[in-house]
């Protein structure tokens, strides 16, 4: 690089750090005498010996990621940083981490937010998450959203393209990395402020607010790919496996008597029917209604003994119970309650056994919230046996909706929220093009979208003459694929012999409280 290169580049890393600095004072990260302070450190990770405040012009000041890139752009450049989207993730997440708050202050000023209303405590925690680009908002405002109808009401359908997808750079790093335990998985509290690695994510933005739950410290976080609206996870202080009990019950009306307008669930604790991480025990919540929460009773039923809770059935694809109180102590009593008598139930009738082999089977999915003054608890009744049919689970999507979703349906699935593949992106485009100009004939030997032939050739018929366009066909049709993905799910079917098993057990559990 010559000498005119270099001045021109290092003007230009002054532009934008001082650039930068301008976007944190503005968000309040940082105040007017912080600025020289800041501008020191970041001159010291950018390898920059001195700094010259470059004034804003009168246009427009660039948006966030476009200042980080441009910064990232200059690193590699000078061999800060090799080239790829992971070790640039990594140092812009460190030059933010500069300009975050500590802890303590974030903890303080929640604090202090919370005592006079806990909605303006999360507001400014959530703003602060995406003011940091703990929460990358250009990313995230690339998912794809939309609902579709269905007889159990509006469904919600998203193809997540939040998650950067691996250069083949960054995946030769992370094989080439050394293998370390600490933090020993991604939801452990030491991930707060840890630098990250080729095979772990840099979190120097995280801040977490701890809660008193059951009488545990547990951890508030959002998630930085937030799948909803304030979509935060909340995580045991101690790195222990999921696991439903009476104490999952109790942690979550804790955390919705100090965060009314917050939701709160879990994953089951089993393999196929659970979450991805099954190592850390964990919750997710946050500020959204769900397509479940809508949904009304189907069936409502007595419980002896709990004349303050109403229970019900309610009208889903997947087999819910749901019970309200006023009082969340007599909630726990009749959920710990229920999920014993479901833990060893079987109806080999229905197809339902509790275990084989002394595997168990039979868990739940609970979600809590509040309905005014009320507590309301949906317990979603699971079961994670295979069979040589359904080598991944009979309550499992099944093997012909693989080609939309094959994954776990997990808690967020489970309340009527698809997060589909990004892959999904490019495939329903290639089928839409060759739809539209008359090639269908060509899908199946299609390498982008060749596995949706069949799918496409199940609907096709009754499209003919609608005038619909191929995209909004495929978007009514991914969503109907969807419904039938979570009526797979569902330990009980709608019809009428599911219906009357799902009577079985509820009438097996009512006779367990009289005794």
């Amino acid at each position: 690089m010559d000498q005119y290169e270099s001045l021109k580049t290092e003007e230009n890393v002054c532009r934008q750090i001082s650039a930068l600095l301008d976007y944190a004072e503005e968000k309040k990260l940082i105040r007017k005498s912080d600025r020289v302070y800041c501008a020191n450190i970041l001159c010291d990770d950018m390898r920059q010996s001195n700094f010259a405040p470059v004034p804003a012009g009168n246009g427009e000041r660039p948006e966030l990621h476009e200042i980080l890139s441009a910064l990232c752009g200059a690193a590699v450049e000078r061999g800060i940083i090799p080239a790829g989207t992971a070790a640039s993730d990594r140092f812009d997440t460190k030059l933010m981490g500069r300009l975050t708050p500590f802890p303590s202050d974030v903890i303080r000023r929640f604090r202090k937010l919370h005592k006079k209303d806990p909605q303006a405590a999360s507001d400014y925690y959530y703003r602060l998450a995406r003011d940091t680009n703990y929460i990358r908002t250009d990313r995230v405002s690339k998912d794809l959203k939309w609902s579709v109808g269905s007889v159990y009401g509006d469904i919600d359908i998203s193809i997540n393209l939040s998650k950067p997808e691996k250069d083949p750079r960054d995946i030769a790093a992370a094989k080439n990395a050394p293998q370390t335990d600490y933090p020993l998985c991604l939801l452990c509290h030491e991930n707060e402020g840890f630098a990250g690695d080729p095979l772990r994510p840099a979190r120097q933005t995280l801040r977490q607010i701890p809660f008193r739950l059951g009488g545990e410290r547990w951890y508030m976080q959002y998630s930085p790919y937030v799948y909803y609206n304030e979509h935060c996870i909340v995580l045991s202080s101690a790195h222990s496996p999921m696991s439903i009990t009476r104490k999952t019950f109790v942690r979550m009306f804790d955390f919705i008597t100090e965060m009314p307008h917050y939701f709160i669930g879990s994953n089951a604790d089993l393999p196929i029917v659970g979450g991805s991480i099954l190592s850390h025990d964990h919750m997710q919540g946050g500020r959204y209604v769900f397509p479940m929460e809508r949904a009304g009773i189907d069936v409502t039923f007595d419980l002896p003994g709990y004349p303050g809770i109403t229970a019900g059935t309610v009208s889903w694809p997947m087999s819910v119970i749901r019970l309200r109180s006023a009082s969340p102590d007599s909630l726990v009593d009749a959920a710990d309650r229920l999920l014993a008598c479901w833990r060893v139930y079987s109806d080999p009738e229905a197809g339902i056994f509790c275990e084989t082999d002394g595997v168990p089977h039979n868990t739940v999915t609970p979600i809590a919230r509040r309905r005014g003054t009320d507590y309301e608890l949906d317990l979603v009744l699971r079961n994670n046996i295979t069979s040589a049919g359904h080598p991944m689970g009979v309550f499992h999507p099944h093997a012909d909706k693989h080609n939309i979703k094959k994954e776990n349906i997990g808690l967020i699935e489970v309340m009527g929220l698809a997060i589909l593949p990004a892959r999904l992106k490019n495939e329903m485009s290639r089928l839409a093009e060759l739809i539209e100009s008359g090639r269908a004939d060509e899908i199946g030997g299609d390498p982008i979208c060749g596995k949706h032939e069949e799918w496409y050739r199940s609907f096709r018929a009754k499209y003919e003459g609608s005038g619909i366009s191929a995209n909004k066909m495929l978007r009514e049709e991914i969503g109907a694929t969807f419904v039938k993905v979570l009526e797979d799910s569902g330990v009980y079917k709608t019809g009428v012999e599911g219906r009357a098993a799902f009577r079985r057990f509820i009438n097996h559990f009512i006779s367990t409280i009289k005794q």
